[in-house]
This record gives structure tokens, C-alpha cells and sequence, in this order.
């Protein structure tokens, strides 16, 4: 088995050295996800265009009725 140099340890320990000091700093880099946007119709505007055509369409039949 061969021995373990003292340059072999110094080579390692600089190597994760530096994994340990760039990985983190790499995570923190990266870009935060963009927020979800708004809905541009969730259906009430629909539901309420409907609601205002049933209206008028009672109304003008009240009207013609009477």
C-alpha cells in the first residue's frame, strides 16, 4: 500500500477548498423563478357580461309584455 504523501494531502485539501467555497456561492447565483402572472380572465367578467344580457333581455320583455 502506498503511503500518502504530505503534497497529496495539501493537493486535496486545497481541492475541497475550493468545491466548498465555489458550491455555495454557485446556488447562490442562480436566478430566482419568475412569479407566476396573473390570470387575465378567472370567468367573472364572462359571468357577469352574461348576467347583464339575461337582464336586459328581461327588462325588454317586461317592457314589450306590459
Amino acid at each position: 500500500m502506498k503511503a500518502i504523501t504530505r503534497a497529496s494531502m495539501g493537493v486535496l485539501a486545497v481541492a475541497v477548498l475550493i468545491i466548498v467555497v465555489a458550491f455555495p456561492a454557485a446556488v447562490a447565483q442562480s436566478p430566482a423563478p419568475a412569479p407566476v402572472p396573473a390570470p387575465t380572465s378567472d370567468g367573472t367578467a364572462i359571468d357577469q357580461g352574461i348576467a347583464y344580457v339575461l337582464m336586459l333581455v328581461a327588462l325588454a320583455l317586461t317592457y314589450i309584455m306590459h
